[in-house]
């Protein structure tokens, strides 16, 4: 046993970068995150997302990252289209190549402004030599509305599904170090995979444990196919 294995469908409170330190190399399957996009956000009715206000946090919680993952495995990252330059660095710093990128298609717009502002993005990076997947995605996905009642930035589970179908063996380890209120570890629940999350917001820690237990029970009650 090494010293992640303890830690399996759990959710840590605390600063990334630090617990994932604690963490054994090359030990994760798949990552798959929302971290904040360095916009300074606030949502309609005020809520705010922490270290959204600097990158200090940016190129060691993806050195991090890419010290877990395994070779030859992928880890997929939502950002800010406006900061892509700042997160392109710090992946290719890491050690990260760029696989693909994806698009998440709305029906609604998030703002408007110059545009309709009516989709979200997330880069494909591969840790060492490309493997060859099986059944190739699309790399446009739409993207339900969550109403982003537990979280200021909330995904849906519908859009998140299917990357880690395609991207982590059913036997693997996804890690989410920015899991907000779980919808990456409630989507790895119903694909049949293992996880681990990370939230450093008390309250959204609290709801991600909450919203677990309750996808648990359900999934429970339903047999599980890949």
């Amino acid at each position: 046993m090494n010293r992640t294995d303890h830690l399996l469908d759990s959710v840590l409170h605390g600063d990334c970068v630090s617990l994932m330190s604690g963490l054994e190399a090359e030990s994760i399957d798949f990552i798959l995150t929302d971290p904040p996009y360095l916009v300074n956000y606030r949502s309609r009715d005020g809520r705010r997302v922490i270290n959204d206000d600097n990158d200090a946090w940016l190129a060691p919680a993806f050195a991090e990252m890419f010290r877990l993952l395994k070779d030859g495995t992928f880890c997929v990252s939502f950002y800010g289209w406006n900061k892509a330059d700042v997160f392109i660095s710090a992946w290719r710093a890491a050690g990260f190549t760029l696989a693909g990128h994806l698009v998440f298609r709305k029906r609604y717009s998030s703002s408007v402004r110059l545009l309709r502002y009516q989709h979200e993005q997330a880069y494909l990076l591969c840790k060492g030599r490309l493997p060859r997947i099986s059944s190739p995605i699309s790399d446009v996905i739409d993207f339900p509305y969550t109403g982003n009642t537990l979280h200021p930035t909330q995904k849906p589970t519908a859009a998140l599904e299917p990357l880690i179908r395609a991207f982590c063996p059913l036997d693997g380890v996804v890690l989410d170090p920015f899991c907000g209120s779980a919808s990456t570890l409630v989507s790895a629940q119903k694909a049949g995979r293992r996880y681990i999350g990370i939230e450093l917001d008390r309250a959204h820690y609290v709801t991600a444990c909450l919203r677990l237990n309750q996808s648990e029970s359900h999934i429970s009650e339903m047999p599980r196919s890949d």
